[in-house]
């Protein structure tokens, strides 16, 4: 839940590098509570309006730590607009070391302990 937080919390610096882990725990999160939010809607019989506010909250967020994503791959965030391949760049491990996008993150984590 830490990553999830720490996403939103950072969302609007836009520069930087996010590690394979930030990226999909955000993912998982954001589709966990995509899911409750819908099945309460729907216990409810709602329109799904709660369901829109969220999504619509965390688009801006979700777009960023996406690009941050292709940055870590050494990619420009336009590579997140690319169907198939955007989704090869966010699994793939990032690349070691500093690239034009910042610093290692893993380095400032194992530098940080």
């Amino acid at each position: 839940m830490k990553w999830y937080i720490n996403v939103l919390k950072n969302y609007a610096v836009g520069k930087g590098r996010a590690r394979r882990k930030e990226y999909w725990m955000f993912v998982l999160f954001n589709f966990i509570i995509a899911f409750v939010l819908g099945f309460i809607e729907a216990i409810l019989g709602g329109p799904g309006i709660m369901g829109q506010i969220y999504n619509l909250a965390v688009l801006v967020p979700a777009i960023c730590v996406g690009v941050r994503r292709m940055h870590d791959t050494d990619h420009s965030g336009w590579f997140l607009l690319i169907p198939i391949y955007n989704l090869i760049l966010a699994v793939r491990e990032g690349q070691r070391g500093d690239n034009r996008f910042g610093s290692d993150p893993k380095a400032d984590i194992a530098t940080a302990a």
